[in-house]
């Protein structure tokens, strides 16, 4: 306070200083306005459930969970769009409302095995999630929205990343009606990808099992019980195969066990491959493949690249500073491109496509020494892996011997799965690559007289001697300082498998290194390893020796035509000083009539929220209000969840409830105290909404410093440590916050939010970002808070979620109060009634049961479920059905009423599944 004070003062005696204020406050005011009148008009989404056979001509179905955005009903070309391994629709939503404010109707799904949709994991097969694909298409063409080029025929293209890269390139193979593709970081051929052979010339079925990746791959899909899910078949096959069509299951087993592809395996994988069907992509096709990305390295979008220009349709590449690793690049500007990419060639835009290929490259680090510079070089056709030119680097080294430990054990390392940590760091110079003595044979070059810049994949031809038939080894390339610390670009590696390596003269092979794009300044050196063990990658488990010997100089592909842009200026550099000017002026210019203070209710001393008659209606709106005359209550250690549909009016309520915006009518009281912006009540409250803002080179634990500071509060108040016990970030609390995922900001923002362990917590989409452990965490965290005496408001789509998290329910619709109460209260009184039998009545005598009741009239259906049956009821009283059942004999032990939150909160808004 006093520090606005000193300001205001010092502004009054400088008015000339002011004016000036003022020109540059209309300056950035009017750039915000123009930023935000860009958001376009409002997107309908409307969620249905479609049913596909399980495979073409089969009997038997499955049901896909869909969502359908579009702005209009004026026919607009259509874009599917797929989501990730592990994910689901949901995670598309804000991607698919930004498509459709472009002007397209976009239809996104949750693929089988995935989120609501049933069936299981096909791994994109064409007979199964391909069918889908095709059918989607079919519902497309019927729908008014969407541009037909012929009938039955939509205007449409497709995009996804990783899984759902996989499934736009073979949707595109399989349906010749889609017009265009933009797939992100996925596979070519996945056979490769999870067996890759750093031979030239090699095949997956020599390839080396990428043990790591495929073990997250498979054990993600393994998670989770499939009959937990609506609609779900009764679980049956192998023990661990989760979700996963059985025949992948044991496929997985065999390879996982034998640390090697078998025929079959290869076979399995490649018909869930794109280079299958090479011949039938021939739409325009965008390839944005991750340099951090030791699942699908570059050389995957370079095949499809290849595949699709032979075919003789328009591609471009792209590689930017990300991928299944993490990454220093955020997806706007990749998001942009495909945008644009689709502008061209779906709506016919005259719109820029961006460069036939484009790289993002690192150019060094900016002035804070710890954040990457990002600059983009472009070229005016793809070079592919080879480059356009090759620098020719003479390697020095007599013949190593090396082994290869019993067991693999202990591993080298270079790449960690999923640890976008490391690779980061390599692109700041930095980074960990591990390699033990005697597992490792090491060649260098000179120093380097000139930089060279590498763009593709370097070769070189090595001998290996083995004493058994196959070598199995890991190739590097290292780019050696002159005071000797290395860094390995990417923290890619090659593996091989060397056949023949017994001959008595060894065997001479070509080795592809890993694909990147990397400068080795003046001075350098470059450093080829071949080590035998790698902790991402199975190694032979039985020891063994071998002696390699470099046999020709390293080849290093170079791209002459590549401009690259000069840095850009960091946006701290204009932005802060913008802001500091806005925040000055509107300490002189920003004073408003302060509305007279309403005086203290003690009768609401202990009650944490009471909100009475709320209204507010935005600017424009006419008559329709963002909420209209809305009244709850909120008591001590209750965990309230705050439901409604889109435009319900939650976000407007909380925006509100901390003073962020005033009412129209009505009043909010917070403990007795009414809530005006800068109320000293709201010191008591602590707030997550709409994410938070870290410094990306702090800690978490400097940043949640930082903030408490900022609020001017003493430092014992903070109880930064119970806050932190509460929200349980472990370790990664004394890391820098670029390191983070999104589920560790999530919980890092939520550990700010608890700060000053504020009486009344507030939560908007606690568990957006979270696995499903950290999500179970998520609702632990806040049932323990509440548990010490306080309140949480939880705002959430998750309604399982909220139903096991949550004491107390609001529910909103257009601005409205539905209802409110206990969540028993809200769940219960359902058309479904579960019976429970006495023990000792079994599954034949219950399925006996089961279908006698279903006979009843009045009566809709009735299963077997775990201990008991679930009946539902179609004008028949409970009273009714337990006399009947005791008429059956059947030894009744319990009956109330069974209904999911889900059921009560669509009946109670009126909508469908």
């Amino acid at each position: 306070m006093g520090f606005g004070r000193a300001w205001r003062s010092r502004l009054r005696e400088r008015r000339a200083l002011v004016a000036l204020l003022v020109v540059a406050v209309l300056v950035v005011v009017g750039a915000v306005g123009t930023a935000t009148g860009a958001s376009g008009p409002g997107v309908r989404q409307e969620d249905r459930f479609l049913t596909m056979p399980e495979t073409p001509g089969s009997s038997a179905t499955v049901r896909i969970d869909t969502s359908f955005f579009t702005t209009g009903s004026t026919p607009r070309p259509a874009i599917l769009l797929a989501h990730g391994f592990g994910g689901s629709k949901d995670g598309e939503r804000d991607r698919a409302r930004q498509l459709a404010r472009a002007g397209y109707a976009v239809l996104t799904w949750s693929a089988r095995g995935f989120g609501h949709s049933t069936g299981k994991i096909g791994l994109d097969a064409p007979d199964r999630e391909i069918q889908d694909v095709r059918h989607l298409v079919d519902w497309l063409a019927k729908r008014p929205e969407v541009r037909l080029d012929a009938p039955g025929d939509p205007r449409v293209g497709i995009t996804g990343a990783s899984y759902g890269g996989g499934a736009a390139l073979l949707g595109a193979a399989y349906d010749p009606r889609i017009d265009a593709v933009a797939s992100g970081i996925t596979w070519w051929n996945l056979a490769d990808a999870l067996f890759p052979q750093g031979v030239q010339g090699g095949a997956a079925a020599d390839g080396v099992f990428k043990k790591l990746w495929a073990g997250i791959f498979f054990t993600t899909g393994s998670a989770g019980d499939l009959t937990a899910r609506p609609g779900a078949p009764a679980a049956a096959g192998p023990v661990g195969c989760g979700r996963f069509l059985d025949s992948l299951c044991a496929m997985y087993n065999r390879v996982a066990t034998a640390g090697r592809p078998d025929a079959d395996a290869v076979t399995v994988l490649e018909k869930s491959s794109p280079s299958s069907v090479a011949d039938r992509i021939k739409v325009p096709t965008l390839v944005v493949q991750g340099q951090q990305d030791s699942l699908f390295p570059l050389d995957q979008g370079d095949a499809i690249a290849k595949a699709v220009a032979a075919n003789g349709a328009p591609v471009a590449v792209d590689w930017f500073a990300g991928g299944h690793d993490g990454g220093t690049e955020g997806s706007e500007r990749t998001d942009a491109r495909v945008t644009a990419w689709f502008d061209h060639y779906l709506a016919g835009r005259p719109t820029d496509t961006g460069p036939a290929f484009r790289v993002t490259r690192t150019g060094g680090v900016d002035s804070t020494g710890f954040q990457a510079v990002l600059r983009g070089a472009d070229a005016d056709t793809y070079p592919g892996l080879g480059g356009t030119a090759t620098r020719s680097v003479e390697l020095a080294g007599r013949e190593q011997e090396i082994a290869n430990p019993p067991g693999g054990a202990p591993p080298n390392i270079s790449s960690v799965p999923g640890i976008g940590a490391l690779s980061q760091a390599a692109s700041l110079g930095a980074g960990l690559a591990l390699d033990f003595p005697g597992q490792y044979a090491g060649f260098d070059s000179a120093p380097l007289a000139a930089a060279v810049d590498l763009t593709g994949r370097p070769t070189v031809r090595v001998t290996v001697h083995a004493d058994r038939p196959d070598a199995v080894l890991f190739a590097k390339l290292y780019d050696v300082a002159p005071d000797g610390r290395q860094t390995l670009p990417q923290q890619l590696v090659a593996p091989l498998r060397v056949t023949g390596a017994d001959a008595p003269g060894g065997r001479t092979v070509t080795i592809a290194l890993p694909a990147v794009d990397h400068s080795f300044p003046a001075g350098h050196r470059l450093r080829v390893v071949l080590a035998s063990t790698d902790l991402a990658y199975a190694s032979p488990a039985a020891p063994a020796t071998y002696r390699i010997a470099v046999a020709g100089p390293l080849a290093v592909p170079t791209v002459t035509g590549l401009h690259t842009e000069s840095a850009p200026l960091p946006a701290r550099v204009w932005v802060l000083p913008l802001l500091a000017i806005a925040a000055a002026a509107a300490l002189v210019l920003g004073r408003r009539r302060r509305r007279p203070q309403l005086p203290t209710d003690p009768a609401l001393a202990d009650v944490p929220l009471e909100i009475t008659g709320l209204s507010k209606r935005y600017k424009g709106a006419a008559d329709r209000y963002a909420v209209r005359d809305l009244s709850f209550r909120v008591e001590q250690g209750q965990v309230l969840g705050l439901l409604g549909p889109n435009g319900a009016g939650k976000t407007t309520t909380l925006r509100m409830l901390m003073g962020l915006i005033g009412p129209d009518a009505g009043e909010i009281r917070i403990f007795g105290h009414a809530v005006r912006p800068g109320a000293p009540v709201l010191s008591r409250v602590g707030a997550f909404v709409e994410g938070a803002g870290f410094l990306p080179h702090l800690t978490g634990r400097a940043n949640l410093r930082l903030y408490w500071q900022a609020t001017g509060r003493p430092e014992e108040d903070a109880h930064l440590e119970e806050a932190l016990a509460i929200a349980d970030l472990g370790e990664a609390l004394d890391r820098a916050v670029r390191t983070y995922s999104q589920g560790m900001r999530q919980r890092l923002a939520i550990a700010q939010a608890m700060l000053g362990l504020p009486d009344l917590l507030i939560l908007d989409e606690p568990t957006n970002g979270l696995d499903p452990p950290q999500i179970r965490e998520m609702r632990q965290v806040m049932i323990r808070y509440a548990a010490a005496g306080r309140t949480v408001i939880v705002s959430s789509h998750l309604l399982s979620e909220v139903e096991q998290s949550c004491t107390h329910l609001v529910v909103m619709d257009r601005g409205r109060l539905i209802t409110a109460g206990a969540v028993a209260d809200v769940v219960g009184g359902g058309e479904e009634v579960l019976v429970a039998t006495a023990e000792g009545y079994g599954p034949a005598e219950l399925a006996v049961a089961a279908e006698k009741v279903a006979a009843f009239d009045g009566v809709d259906s009735a299963a077997v479920v775990d201990g008991g049956l679930l009946v539902r009821l179609d004008g028949a009283t409970p009273a009714r059905l337990i006399a009947e059942l005791v008429r059956l004999d059947v030894p009744v032990a319990g009956v109330g009423p069974h209904r999911r939150l889900e059921d009560a909160f669509l009946s109670l808004i009126g909508g469908t599944a």
